[in-house]
């Protein structure tokens, strides 16, 4: 997974910082960054690959068609 061993990540106290940086962009890249909206209310909608909206019918043909299997 990695190119060097985990043992000299620490052996270098620079290393070890941008390894640790490298974590911590990882985390920010995953969960989205900041948004814009502070209100606490920035929910998406969910979208089809088509980029149509996900209705709960379409969320209820899914599970059965699962349960069928």
């Amino acid at each position: 997974m990695f190119p060097f061993r985990y043992r000299s990540i620490f052996a270098n106290r620079y290393m070890a910082l941008f390894w640790a940086a490298g974590i911590i962009w990882t985390a920010y890249d995953f969960t989205g960054g900041a948004s814009g909206d502070s209100s606490g209310n920035n929910q998406q909608v969910a979208t089809d690959i088509t980029g149509a909206p996900v209705t709960q019918q379409d969320i209820d043909s899914l599970k059965s068609t699962l349960n069928q299997l």
